[in-house]
């Protein structure tokens, strides 16, 4: 067995080959020297005191060398049909032959961005999602190689989405997805950022995804994570919003053993608005956990945020959501809810809402739940003729679909509706 003081540097065997641009070696390099610096967290840090990932540490995984072949069959349960393009990874690796562009605007494999937007590209890459202090978020930048690279041109708003999916093949493989995406002044931008598995066995997925908005920009991100019963996913994703610009994000996680999603928003500019919901269904012994940090930098911002989770079996859902609002971030409108349903005598949530204010005329609320099916909800939908299974599993699932309902891709939030509702059907 790996400890957790040396598990980092037994990952780093396997990082891609020395890279003709000087900076990205560099940046490569100094991503190393914080992995050696750094630790696997334990229960002993307080941002992860609810969530126990030294099983992770139990497992030797290594980047898979070349892609898997896989049929176009194998992507179709997948496809978004009303996507203009889509890159496709598989075990990491980029999967030319699946992928497609029609949108008309820059949606390319990262390791041809490093020179064809080469401006772009190393003015944000690595800059939204600091990795000094976090561990997987270094370690992803030390493989920086094939990622998806999306630059939306100013005042260019694109109708239909751009999926990028990632599939996990093999067992015990590590892969660490990067995502890019610069939207330029005054453009709009569908993304659908999709994390899919061919198998049930342990692998690990270290994902990191930088968004950058320029002024009067519009950003809508889906992130669906469904990864393999026994995978271990982790994800950093660093958000930066200019004045007047807009980011909604849905983020909806079903599978894996154990699973953490880090969302950072900076409202770095008057008039910038976000709104965050998300969505987490687990069951048996999985362990999901959302944090959040939305920074009110500057005055005249606003944020939304729902989160919801659902319970079941002996699973545990951790979510920590902190607004901060800055010293001089007068006139901030801030409103977060945390609300979740536990289905199990089994089944653990430890949310914590945070707010920290450090400026007088603001308008912020944040607010927690926990609890059951509501008895009465159960009785009147009996009363209509539906069995107590029926009428459970109904309400189980409006519970989870005003988080879907929110997602703009149709056929990707039918899909999902359906995945839910079969979900809660399994329930006895």
């Amino acid at each position: 067995m790996n400890t957790a003081t040396g598990y980092l540097d037994g990952l780093l065997q396997g990082q891609p080959p020395a890279s003709a641009l000087s900076w990205l070696n560099q940046l490569r390099a100094n991503a190393v020297d914080r992995v050696a610096a750094l630790t696997v967290p334990t229960t002993r840090d307080e941002d992860w005191r609810f969530t126990d990932i030294s099983p992770l540490t139990k497992f030797s995984f290594q980047p898979a060398q070349e892609a898997q072949p896989l049929a176009p069959a194998a992507i179709e349960p997948w496809a978004i049909g009303e996507a203009a393009a889509r890159l496709v990874f598989v075990d990491g690796i980029y999967a030319p032959q699946h992928s497609f562009n029609r949108s008309g605007i820059a949606v390319e494999n990262l390791g041809a961005g490093f020179t064809s937007h080469a401006a772009a590209v190393q003015a944000q890459l690595g800059r939204l999602a600091a990795f000094e202090r976090n561990a997987f978020a270094a370690l992803n930048t030390a493989f920086l190689h094939d990622g998806a690279l999306i630059v939306v041109p100013r005042e260019l708003a694109l109708a239909a989405p751009v999926h990028l999916l990632f599939i996990a093949t093999r067992k015990h493989a590590a892969s660490y997805p990067r995502c890019l995406i610069v939207a330029e002044p005054g453009s709009k931008l569908t993304l659908v950022e999709d994390y899919v598995a061919l198998q049930d066995e342990a692998y690990f997925t270290n994902a990191v995804t930088e968004i950058a908005l320029g002024a009067n920009a519009q950003v809508q991100h889906v992130r669906v994570q469904r990864d393999g019963a026994e995978a271990f996913h982790i994800a950093n994703c660093a958000v930066s919003l200019a004045r007047s610009s807009r980011y909604h994000a849905v983020s909806v996680a079903l599978g894996a053993r154990i699973s953490r999603h880090n969302l950072g928003v900076l409202l770095a500019a008057e008039g910038a608005e976000c709104s965050i919901d998300g969505l987490a269904l687990i069951g048996g012994r999985q362990l999901a956990d959302t944090h959040t940090l939305i920074d009110h930098a500057l005055p005249q911002c606003s944020s939304r945020q729902l989160h919801k989770c659902i319970v079941d079996g002996a699973a545990h859902a951790v979510f920590n959501g902190n607004i901060m609002v800055r010293a001089g971030a007068q006139r901030t409108d801030s409103a977060q809810s945390s609300r979740n349903l536990l289905l199990s005598g089994k089944a653990r949530v430890d949310t914590k809402p945070q707010l920290e204010i450090f400026a007088d005329d603001v308008k912020c609320a944040h607010g927690a739940t926990v609890g059951q099916l509501d008895v009465d909800e159960v009785f009147y939908l009996k009363s209509r003729g539906l069995s107590e299974t029926a009428a459970r599993n109904l309400l189980t699932y409006a519970f989870g679909a005003e988080v879907i309902e929110r997602i703009p891709v149709a056929s990707l939030r039918q899909r999902l509706e359906a995945s839910v509702l079969a979900q809660t059907e399994q329930r006895p």
